[in-house]
């Protein structure tokens, strides 16, 4: 069932509906569920796990969060049960948001509905797969380089990044705080407009929030609207047959229903993970600090002082994944190479900003890919620098702060999905969803 048909269920049909979900969740075997919590009576919505939601666990997928217990709600929560919304389930993900493929939860593998031999992406990798498979109506995730849209585009739904400050970031747990965003997961474009109209909006307790108006995306939807839209030359040289033939569909699509496409280049795309991954983990080693084993969660046994309670704590509770950007976000940071990396890191975004701005000048939006192949296999990603590689295509969008969404447009001789995203300048979400809209209708997917 659609997010905006479950809106208009009577109380007890939707106390029917948020049992047959969570029956389905526990039935299910792709290990999309961490837990089965429920807030409230309304339209059963899940909730990634590291999104506070008042007296339920969270975790962010890590062992080093187990036993903490939100005592409040995030502003996200707050706008969903004022909504009509129930708070339905903790969806899993890659630990504390760092990660392309659900692998690195300490809760185990997140498989692909569509293949469980291969991941659903991440790290909103649980939320994503639970959409595609029918035991979410609707997900919240978040996104720091690609973490809502690219396992969007791997599990075959939609998934929709904000610009930066116009969603609520409070209540969420920190992975890199200039980079994070919540937004939704859904069955198709309409229902990211509800769910989006939903959660925006300005926050006073969001340092980051921005003070904007927010306009209802979903009530001035209008599919027949024409726009000029740029497509990246060379960034699709990089992506496989399956991606370019994804890329072909979707322009031909668009110029038959009389769109103009303009054909343009961008700077390669290692300069954009070289620069995100310098920042990230920057800021990731900064966030991260706060997980000693006193204030929070899992405090480690026998140790003999306060150093060795903050090493050993440390060392049981966090990933390899983890461990390994705290290091390099430290090394970034230090003396002596703060200058070197992070202040050029710094530099180079506001290149990648003037670069998008650029080509805003010219078109209303990009069309992009989010992946260069379909989703890997599970264990494919063993090296680290590959599973970087793979996002290539996202993490400037969030260095930048534009909004973004992803949809699928076909699926492969495997029967995998292959999606695309749209991407617009900052505060300009409504011409997304009016071309997503009209690309999802002209190719019907489902």
């Amino acid at each position: 069932m659609k997010l905006r048909e479950a809106l208009n269920l009577s109380p007890d049909e939707q106390k029917a509906l948020q049992k047959d979900i969570l029956e389905k969740a526990k039935n299910s075997d792709i290990n999309a569920y961490i837990g089965f919590e429920t807030s409230g009576e309304g339209v059963p919505v899940l909730i990634k796990d590291n999104i506070q939601v008042k007296n339920w666990s969270v975790t962010c997928g890590s062992k080093i969060l187990q036993g903490y217990i939100s005592p409040y709600d995030a502003t996200v929560i707050e706008k969903l049960k004022v909504a009509g919304i129930a708070p339905t389930g903790r969806a899993n993900m890659d630990e504390f948001a760092m990660g392309s493929t659900t692998e690195s939860s300490c809760y185990g593998i997140t498989k692909n509905p569509h293949d469980p031999s291969r991941v659903p992406g991440g790290s909103s990798g649980g939320s994503a797969a639970a959409v595609a498979a029918g035991i979410a109506v609707a997900a919240l995730g978040s996104d720091t380089g690609g973490s809502i849209r690219q396992p969007a585009a791997y599990c075959g739904v939609v998934g929709f990044k904000p610009t930066y400050g116009k969603v609520s970031r409070y209540g969420l747990g920190a992975y890199a705080s200039s980079l994070d965003q919540i937004g939704p997961i859904t069955q198709d474009v309409e229902d990211a407009a509800v769910l989006y109209d939903i959660i925006a909006g300005h926050d006073s307790n969001d340092s980051t929030s921005a003070n904007v108006e927010h306009i209802s995306i979903a009530q001035n939807l209008d599919p027949e609207k024409k726009y000029t839209i740029a497509v990246v030359d060379n960034y699709i040289e990089e992506a496989d047959s399956d991606v370019q033939a994804a890329y072909k569909k979707a322009i031909e699509a668009l110029e038959a229903n009389g769109h103009t496409i303009i054909h343009t280049t961008m700077s390669n795309t290692k300069y954009d993970i070289a620069t995100y991954y310098i920042i990230a983990t920057a800021e990731a080693a900064t966030n991260l600090a706060r997980y000693d084993g006193i204030r929070y969660g899992r405090r480690a046994a026998d140790v003999k002082n306060i150093q060795d309670l903050y090493i050993k704590t440390r060392s049981e509770g966090f990933g390899e994944e983890v461990k390994r950007r705290i290091l390099l976000g430290n090394f970034v940071l230090s003396s002596g190479y703060y200058d070197a990396y992070y202040l050029k890191a710094q530099k180079v975004r506001h290149l990648i900003r003037d670069e998008f701005n650029k080509i805003f000048e010219q078109a209303d939006m990009i069309l992009s890919p989010i992946a260069p192949s379909v989703a890997p296999k599970i264990g494919s990603s063993e090296d680290p620098l590959e599973m970087y590689k793979s996002d290539m295509y996202t993490i400037a969008i969030n260095l930048v702060g534009l909004p973004a969404i992803s949809l699928p447009i076909m699926k492969n001789n495997e029967g995998l999905p292959v999606g695309l995203q749209l991407i617009a300048k900052a505060f300009n979400e409504q011409p997304l969803f009016d071309a997503a809209l009209n690309l999802e209708k002209t190719l019907n997917y489902r």
